[in-house]
């Protein structure tokens, strides 16, 4: 393997986004399937708009799939015109894809020399790099240190077969062996009860191979403030003779206090700035516990610190006697209400579940609608008019006064058709100029963009009687490894898409949870119910109710097994063709033998998807 040598251009402009992978050799003839990944290591969001890609042959405009923003410490990839899907199953669900304005990237990148220029909309160098060297066919060429110069030694062929494309680099591994360099005591000689300075300095005799969260703890404790803190708790605490303030939109009350009471201030001004010191000090000491527990992937530490801050009181809970506010970790939700009266508790609720089906999909694909949490229609038709219509007429009565969820931007063509029926509120990547005109004459209809939202939680909270359940999230994503078919008949390609489409749907349906599809629409969606079996019925009657034309070839998934064979058995009698359920059930042999005995194509999952 020859290792490549890179040259470093000169008047390079330094940036907060760099490139950070190339493939340029895969093995083979040219194929569709180069790229070059980039990442934003700033603590900004990036707008990605009229960027252009150069090398030393031609310059490509790059075009972001929908999205035009690239996160904090996100990466994006760019990919070739007639890229034809080769890593689709391995890019992180909120990846920024961005494809060149042509076929290839360049003429096609040099597999032994080039060179790279990205360049934003303002014509400035953001990142430059170049190899003059091959390496071997088939690895792509990684950076180590993201936020390092492109000097040769920060470069290296990928471990991984294929590169890592959106995804942390395979060189990106470090050894670290630490020692203590030196210890120093200020002053050299102390006497008993007497303070002192220690100082102990570490240092790295490993080689550093990776990105500097190699050092990402000590630079953590090196900003950790330890005076302020105790300064605030210590005012807070002597509230009786001193106001802490913490925050400056307190100043415009601590200035009518002083105004009121002649330039004093009273007893419950200083309980109440007291409060809110010790509350700013726990989300403060929060922040660092949680950064640790994270960092050392503690998912479940001996004591859990849950903060947020107050994003706004909402009109009402559940119901209008009760109370209700949200708080987020940031300090901004990354959904923005653009137009329509002020949202409660509930619609709330609704907007997370359909943002958690429909940001699940594929960019610029899916339209999920929600009515009280659950889905009443979902689907990924590619035209977003079809989609649209596709989804509604899963159950157009429950979707009355419900929640439409767009994984793109709304047309003017497709409001007119959101105008026609009672929303509570739409959400989308944005919205057309026309489009949102048109939306705006419903004063009390709730507009939401969602197009800087990406998936990134974790867990999920449940709080009752003092006491907080927490699990991981459902985000498992399906290869074909998941499933396994049982029945002697085999499901078609796209009957097999239409089980998948199915069973990832009823991951967000509340169990029992049956659901119907066909063409990558829901038909019928049964939520719910103490039973199995009513959920099938229920399913059933949806679809014979509302796409009564549409029941042939048409699949059903079940969240959980079959307990026994009447729920399948309901299925087939409605002209089902193929079912879909996890494994486990004792009587597992038995719906085998009945979908064999039927004809029906019987799929068996390993995973199971409760939601409670």
């Amino acid at each position: 393997m020859n290792v490549p040598v890179f040259v470093l251009i000169t008047n390079l402009l330094w940036s907060q986004i760099t490139i950070s992978e190339v493939m340029f050799d895969l093995e083979g003839s040219d194929s569709p399937n180069e790229f070059v990944e980039i990442y934003n290591y700033s603590d900004e969001n990036i707008v990605f708009q009229n960027w252009v890609l150069i090398d030393n042959h031609s310059t490509d405009e790059l075009i972001p799939d929908g999205f035009t923003i690239l996160p904090s410490n996100r990466y994006a990839v760019i990919l070739e015109g007639d890229y034809d899907g080769f890593y689709d199953d391995d890019f992180p669900e909120d990846i920024l894809l961005i494809h060149v304005d042509d076929f290839s990237i360049g003429n096609g990148l040099g597999n032994s020399q080039d060179s790279l220029f990205l360049i934003d909309s303002t014509g400035v160098i953001i990142s430059e790099m170049g190899w003059n060297s091959s390496i071997k066919s088939g690895y792509s060429l990684e950076k180590i240190v993201l936020d390092f110069d492109n000097t040769e030694n920060n470069w290296k062929q990928s471990q991984d077969t294929l590169g890592t494309p959106g995804k942390t680099n395979s060189v990106a591994s470090f050894t670290i062996d630490v020692e203590i360099d030196s210890v120093y005591i200020e002053p050299m000689s102390i006497v008993p009860l007497q303070d002192f300075d220690l100082t102990i300095r570490l240092k790295n005799e490993g080689i550093l191979v990776a990105s500097t969260e190699v050092f990402i703890n000590s630079k953590l404790i090196e900003n950790i403030d330890i005076g302020g803190p105790t300064m605030v708790r210590a005012a807070a605490k002597n509230y009786n003779d001193v106001v802490v303030i913490t925050n400056s939109d307190q100043y415009d009350d601590l200035i009518k206090e002083l105004n009121v009471n002649k330039g004093r201030t009273t007893l419950n001004f200083r309980q109440k700035m007291s409060e809110q010191a010790f509350s700013e000090t726990a989300y403060y000491d929060s922040l660092i516990s949680n950064y640790f527990n994270k960092y050392n992937k503690n998912q479940f530490p001996q004591k859990k610190t849950i903060y947020g801050n107050l994003i706004e009181k909402l009109r009402y809970g559940e119901n209008p006697h009760q109370d209700s506010a949200i708080y987020s970790l940031k300090k901004n939700l990354d959904i923005k209400q653009i137009h329509g009266k002020k949202l409660s508790y509930n619609n709330y609720n609704d907007i997370f579940s359909a943002l958690t089906i429909s940001k699940s999909f594929p960019k610029n694909v899916g339209t999920v609608i929600i009515k009280h949490a659950n889905p009443c229609g979902v689907s990924i038709k590619k035209n977003q008019i079809n989609s649209y219509l596709s989804a509604l007429s899963c159950d157009p009565v429950s979707a009355y006064g419900g929640i439409v969820s767009c994984n793109y931007k709304i047309n003017k063509k497709l409001a007119i058709e959101l105008s026609k029926i009672f929303l509570e509120v739409i959400i989308a990547n944005g919205f057309e100029k026309d489009a949102l005109k048109l939306l705006k004459k419903k004063k009390n209809l709730r507009l939401i963009v969602s197009c800087n939202l990406f998936l990134e939680s974790t867990n999920s909270y449940i709080s009752n009687f003092d006491s907080i359940l927490i699990q991981s999230l459902d985000k498992k994503k399906f290869n074909k490894n998941d499933f396994k078919t049982v029945s002697k008949r085999k499901p078609s390609s796209e009957q097999l898409n239409n089980l998948i489409f199915a069973f990832n749907v009823c991951r967000h349906v509340k169990s029992n949870a049956i659901v119907i599809a066909n063409y990558q629409s829901t038909l019928g969606i049964g939520s719910g119910q103490p039973s199995r079996l009513d959920s099938c019925k229920i399913a059933i009657e949806k679809m014979n109710k509302f796409r009564p034309n549409d029941f042939e070839n048409s699949v059903a998934a079940s969240d959980a097994f079959f307990p026994f064979v009447d729920g399948i058995e309901k299925l087939v009698q409605a002209g089902i063709s193929a079912i879909i359920q996890p494994y486990g059930s004792i009587r597992d042999k038995e719906i085998i033998r009945f979908a064999n005995q039927t004809n029906t194509v019987l799929v068996f999952s390993k995973t199971r998807h409760f939601k409670h």
